[in-house]
């Protein structure tokens, strides 16, 4: 199988979170599309927003599409750019925030086990 999909064509919606603020989420390919084993996302964090310190069982990969923002891990905070990678392991407290003033843009892959929108 093959799937095609184009960032207009994929609903963007804000998260809804106490520790998230300006922050929205377009799920570009997952299980619902038959992907078996990961999550494509895109994430928007507009200025002064981020997603808050946080853990979970499962991993990310980070690829910064534009804008400047930050990953912070463990208390320990590392800038990140357009063309930055990031991986995130498991059970490690971390966060994501813009200090800018321009959008800060980010693909995250998860596996399928991930956090997930409900339906």
């Amino acid at each position: 199988m093959v799937y095609v999909t184009n960032i207009d064509e994929v609903e963007q919606s804000e998260m809804n979170m106490d520790i998230v603020s300006e922050t929205y989420v377009q799920w570009m390919l997952d299980d619902r599309i038959g992907a078996p084993n990961f999550a494509l996302r895109r994430f928007v964090i507009k200025p002064g927003g981020e997603v808050g310190l946080h853990t979970h069982p499962w991993e990310h990969e980070v690829y910064v599409l534009s804008g400047k923002g930050s990953v912070t891990k463990e208390g320990e905070k590392f800038e990140v750019e357009a063309g930055s990678a990031a991986y995130v392991e498991p059970e490690i407290r971390h966060g994501f925030k813009n200090e800018s003033d321009e959008d800060f843009v980010f693909l995250c892959i998860v596996p399928k086990e991930g956090f997930r929108p409900k339906d």
